[in-house]
């Protein structure tokens, strides 16, 4: 069988090289956007879908209107009206919401779809990227399969690369017999059915305090100031390193069961449902709010 595996790494680019990604990855948002808003306008008026490559033959247009959009290379900004017309037809299919535009800084990324355009060296632990040139990369573990493309994106001030490969492995056989039910708690993260459960990580108390020092020390700062981006840095640093905390936990606890049962049932659990009733409305409210939300 033919497996897809991504393998992700934090890069390390140069002050020219980061600045560089910081505008492919805006131009990459405004063309996702301007698609969007075209669609919308086009939809608004009873007109026809505007298919991708209908769509694609528009941005030598635009690259006339804005010139920065030339910087970054085409496929990177060919890739991004594919991401909007996939998601469109998604929403048509009714398999997603309707797509939201892209916002500065929050997922901001940007993708080579072809593995032509890019080299990995792992030996040198470095990537050659277009327009970009060699960029080294924290290499943590060998890449196995045929890269196919790399997206590139940035989370909590740092960037990463995530290299999709393609490889040919065979048809895994399980070992387990066993089935397993799973209830969600607060107290307990998670009780099984054969008695065992699983501790809550409680990662955000763990940082809770270091983050409300730093937090503190960004109310102090003038917004949007040097200073206010520096220490929105640091908190900005706390909460990434807790996401990351708690990922670790759930991949790992998920491994361990999914190894060791053949089959396992989870409750389908609704938690704004299960305090609706007690809620009530500000006319009517509940009797016992306080400990059901509990």
């Amino acid at each position: 069988m033919q497996r897809l595996q991504a393998f992700k790494f934090e890069l390390m680019p140069n002050g020219e090289q980061e600045q560089d990604m910081r505008r492919f990855a805006g131009a990459r948002r405004f063309v996702y956007n301007r698609a969007l808003d075209i669609q919308k306008a086009n939809h608004a008026s009873g007109g026809k879908y505007i298919g991708y490559v209908d769509m694609a033959n528009r941005l030598p247009e635009w690259k006339k209107e804005k010139e920065w959009l030339k910087e970054p290379p085409s496929h990177v900004l060919q890739q991004s009206l594919k991401d909007a017309d996939r998601a469109y037809k998604n929403f048509f299919e009714k398999r997603a919401g309707f797509p939201q535009p892209k916002r500065k800084g929050k997922g901001d990324s940007f993708r080579y779809p072809d593995s032509k355009q890019f080299e990995i060296d792992q030996d040198n632990s470095r990537i050659k990227l277009p327009k970009l040139g060699w960029i080294r990369y924290r290499n943590s573990r060998d890449i196995s399969g045929t890269a196919k493309n790399i997206t590139v994106s940035q989370s909590g001030g740092k960037w990463f690369a995530s290299i999709q490969t393609e490889r040919s492995v065979l048809q895994p056989v399980p070992t387990a017999t066993s089935a397993v039910g799973i209830d969600m708690g607060v107290v307990r993260f998670a009780t099984m059915s054969d008695g065992s459960f699983i501790e809550p990580l409680d990662s955000f108390k763990k940082h809770e305090r270091r983050l409300a020092k730093y937090q503190r020390r960004m109310c102090r700062k003038v917004k949007f100031s040097k200073n206010w981006h520096k220490a929105r840095r640091k908190v900005q640093k706390i909460h990434t390193r807790i996401a990351n905390a708690r990922k670790d936990f759930l991949h790992k606890e998920t491994t361990t069961i999914s190894k060791n049962h053949a089959m396992v049932a989870i409750e389908d659990l609704q938690v704004s449902n299960m305090s609706k009733s007690s809620k009530g409305s500000a006319e009517e409210p509940g009797k016992t709010s306080r400990p059901s939300r509990g």
